[in-house]
């Protein structure tokens, strides 16, 4: 038996990050679809903000942790993966502080301008998911796809600064979180800079099948809701 488990719902790009984490690490994972789930007695017992992913792991205070990043920081350490988190405390503030500006600026605004394409619930208080017209949450998806370019383009100039990834010539954790999380934008046709797609590639090409196989289950979900759509 599996000394970790981890809880994921499959077409999710936060769920992905983990499952893609932990199959480049290397760990030995049983992984649990809670598909339908994560509001049972059972289920909020663990894990009271009923969120994907969550693992559970006997060294936790709590017996649980959600968060991808929090997951992938916390194994990290535990493990010694050092070559996907550094130890240089510069280095691995870097990756900190990419894996926190994807949390909090880029990725509400990649949800913001998928979730109505993939048949996601907007959060609350989002536009999305108030009781305004067609017209204004169309243009509040515009708004928000229009602004990924900056975020795009700090993460090219800044984190990566002319090294093929965050974690310079090699992953790191803060490149599994980006990659995956660009996975959504296939939902609305986003016109990714060149770049992008070469670093999406080159995560895929380096990581090979631990990247593929978590991806072929958000891709495939993408792509019936796309269909369903036309």
């Amino acid at each position: 038996m599996s000394a970790i488990t981890l809880n994921i719902l499959k077409p999710s790009v936060n769920n992905m990050t983990v499952r893609v984490f932990v199959r480049a690490a290397g760990l030995d994972v049983e992984e649990v679809d809670v598909w339908g789930k994560t509001g049972t007695p059972e289920f909020l017992a663990k894990d009271p903000a009923h969120l994907t992913p969550m693992i559970e792991e006997a060294g936790l205070p709590r017996g649980s942790l959600w968060e991808s990043c929090a997951i992938m920081q916390y194994l990290c350490n535990v493990h010694g993966l050092s070559h996907l988190y550094p130890e240089a405390p510069g280095e691995r503030a870097m990756v900190d502080s990419a894996m926190f500006y994807l949390t909090g600026t880029l990725y509400p605004l990649v949800a913001r301008a998928t979730y109505g394409a993939l048949s996601f619930g907007h959060y609350p208080g989002e536009v999305g998911s108030s009781d305004a017209d067609d017209e204004a949450k169309a243009a509040a998806q515009q708004v928000s796809e229009a602004a990924i370019a900056e975020p795009l383009h700090v993460f090219r100039t800044f984190f990566m600064g002319g090294h093929q990834f965050i974690g310079g010539a090699a992953p790191s954790i803060a490149d599994i979180r980006l990659a995956t999380t660009l996975e959504f934008l296939r939902a609305i046709e986003y016109p990714f800079p060149v770049w992008t797609e070469e670093y999406m590639a080159a995560i895929e090409a380096s990581l090979g099948e631990a990247y593929a196989v978590p991806a072929a289950d958000v891709r495939g979900y993408i792509d019936y809701v796309s269909s369903q759509a036309s």
